[in-house]
């Protein structure tokens, strides 16, 4: 089949938006990117209620989770290609567009089934989204302020996950579980006008080229495969179950041909070549293990609250959502000045207030109140802005523009996957070490040592006795071996923060101040 370009050079000539036009078309952006990471995690703290008045398990009711996590994880990475063939612009708004319908579909779904059906829809036309919002931002801004594009880009990519589970509770405990999908209805018509305004006659240049069915089809069975692998493996007790071996197996050898694959294919679905410039791989890794551990961080605090220390979903959201006060305000000022710095040097500062903070949580205890527990995540968020908004400029720089929308679609994939790779690894680590802490305590709680009895003792003038007062010694228990598990997991993120703050040495100055370069 022949390929042929369908946009003018006049197009492509267009001047970047400027004054109030550039400000609506961030708006538009952020308000896109912001309504499709919050679908990612908002669902989390319903699922209890959508299980319920569906009749169903809540264990079944984790398939509006999964379900959208695994047609976005496949849909992301199609995001250059797709754009390629229809246009950044068409792309776009008809993502959006889709979004709406299926997100109101969702809120009027009347059964689980149709309910995991539209939350795939809704997924697999969430994934370009992310990626085109920053692409638009850079090609549209004047290319001295593309750096500050960057910082509210990553400010919204950031913020919106920690607010999904707050926003969550609050619309399902005060009005009703349908309002979590009906929400993103005025958000995103809003979105939807702006764009369409804004980027009339910006179309990118399109070229009608082949479908490349085997590349699909192995990029839909290894990442599908391995994205449902990762949402039920906890479940399912990891490789004792036949099912997640199975599903390991079609991951690994579905991915191993996709790679052959694409890397001899002259037309790709996946343009896995981009890995051989040094800044986007060095890039692209340490964002995506920058993400792991500070994801991971975010997962297990809420379960440890809510274990340990009995708060509800919605103090539990609270705990975690101070990570998002400094990251609010800094991030635009990182975009804004980092280019008079070595942004290798940002990302340094970045890590280093992770790690710190890591550490810093590694310590809590049990009967640590809210505001000391908030703190170290409070402090995080000024890592965020050193962190995030830096590394997508290493991760562009030296790319050309016909090159922004695959390298944003494959580093926002794997920045995806690396969420999902740290939720399971995790939870699982958590579970595990707590299982063995509790072991170990156990073996200085028996009858007849001095503690022991001592704390019977003390038990008894409570009115507790006997199995009675043996149940709150396990509970006691319980929530010190869960606390000192948690203490494992964050300080091995913290290990991981000071890693990674090493291979971003590896990155290769200079990083154009303009971010990719024409």
């Amino acid at each position: 089949m022949s390929e042929a370009a369908t946009a003018s050079p006049a197009q492509e000539a267009l001047p970047p938006l400027r004054g109030i036009k550039l400000v609506l078309l961030t708006l538009a952006m952020g308000l896109a990117t912001f309504m499709e990471v919050l679908d990612i995690s908002i669902v989390n703290v319903s699922v209890h209620t959508i299980a319920g008045d569906m009749g169903v398990s809540t264990s079944e009711g984790t398939w509006a989770i999964s379900a959208y996590a695994l047609s976005s994880a496949i849909a992301q990475p199609l995001t250059g290609w797709l754009a390629r063939r229809f246009g950044e612009v068409r792309l776009f708004c008809t993502s959006i567009s889709l979004f709406i319908v299926f997100s109101a579909l969702c809120g009027l779904a009347n059964s689980m089934i149709m309910l995991v059906v539209f939350r795939l829809l809704q997924g697999a036309v969430s994934g370009p989204l992310v990626p085109l919002t920053q692409t638009l931002l850079l090609k549209n801004y004047p290319s001295e302020k593309r750096s500050m594009a960057i910082g509210l880009w990553a400010m919204t990519v950031v913020v919106a996950p920690i607010c999904g589970p707050i926003l969550g509770g609050w619309l399902t405990d005060n009005y009703s579980w349908p309002w979590i999908f009906y929400i993103n209805i005025p958000v995103g018509l809003l979105s939807l006008v702006l764009s369409l305004w804004l980027l009339r006659g910006r179309e990118s240049k399109t070229t009608r080229v082949p479908v490349d069915v085997i590349g699909l089809g192995l990029l839909i069975v290894g990442v599908g495969a391995l994205q449902f692998m990762l949402d039920n493996g906890n479940d399912h007790d990891w490789f004792a179950s036949p099912m997640i071996v199975t599903l390991g197996i079609v991951a690994l050898v579905g991915i191993t041909f996709l790679i052959a694959w694409v890397l001899m294919h002259r037309r790709p679905v996946v343009n896995l070549r981009l890995f051989g410039q040094r800044n986007f791989a060095i890039g692209t890794l340490c964002l995506s293990l920058g993400m792991f551990a500070f994801f991971g961080n975010t997962v297990i605090t809420p379960n440890w609250v809510q274990q340990v220390m009995g708060y509800n979903a919605t103090w539990a959201g609270l705990a975690v959502a101070p990570i998002g006060i400094l990251a609010l305000f800094a991030s635009p000022l990182v975009g804004r000045f980092q280019n008079h710095f070595d942004l290798r040097v940002l990302v340094t500062v970045g890590f280093g207030i992770f790690a710190f903070c890591s550490f810093w949580a590694a310590g809590f205890n049990s009967q640590i109140a809210f505001g000391e527990l908030a703190m170290p995540r409070f402090v995080m968020g000024a890592g965020v802005a050193f962190f995030f908004v830096p590394i997508n400029q290493i991760i562009f720089a030296g790319l050309r523009d016909d090159q922004i929308a695959d390298a944003s679609g494959l580093s926002n994939f794997c920045r995806t996957l690396a969420t999902s790779i740290s939720t399971a690894v995790s939870v699982t680590l958590y579970d595990h070490r707590s299982i063995y802490h509790h072991a170990r305590l156990t073996e200085s709680v028996v009858p007849g040592s001095p503690a022991t009895e001592h704390y019977l003792d003390q038990l008894g003038t409570l009115g507790l006795q006997d199995q009675r007062a043996w149940m709150m010694i396990n509970e006691v228990v319980n929530a010190q071996a869960a606390t000192m598990a948690f203490n494992d997991v964050i300080w091995i993120f913290g290990i991981i923060f000071i890693i990674t703050t090493a291979l971003i040495w590896l990155a290769r100055p200079p990083f154009p101040a303009g971010g990719p370069m024409h």
